[in-house]
């Protein structure tokens, strides 16, 4: 089964980091490249990528017939997507422990989903 492993952030999160000296930022980087180096060497990891702040995202949306793109960010909230894994296991407690080995665990930033299995689609 796959598996998202979202990470977070927020003005708490933010203010958090930006309180950090660089070697604290650095390891925790390190900490993210270290999972997903144990993620590939186990097999589970398909992909993992960071975000920019919803600044930069487009919203698309149809109106009348007419694509409508607007500028982020979309939502009130401030909380944001800052990255995600696409793992693969066989159970949703294993990529729970992965998840808790991030930094970002510390500041209530992750959320671990199971993704859809579209491939039932591919016999219609």
């Amino acid at each position: 089964m796959k598996y998202l492993i979202l990470i977070y952030s927020n003005p708490k999160s933010r203010a958090a980091w930006d309180k950090l000296t660089d070697e604290q930022q650095m390891q925790f980087g390190k900490d993210h490249y270290d999972l997903s180096d144990k993620l590939r060497a186990s097999g589970e990891l398909i992909v993992s990528e960071g975000l920019p702040g919803p600044e930069t995202g487009k919203g698309v949306s149809i109106r009348d017939g007419e694509v409508v793109v607007t500028d982020g960010p979309f939502a009130e909230a401030k909380e944001y997507l800052a990255g995600f894994y696409l793992v693969e296991a066989d159970t949703i407690d294993q990529v729970i422990a992965h998840a808790a080995t991030l930094p970002d665990a510390h500041n209530d930033g992750i959320e671990v989903r199971p993704v859809w299995d579209m491939s039932m689609l591919d016999d219609m």
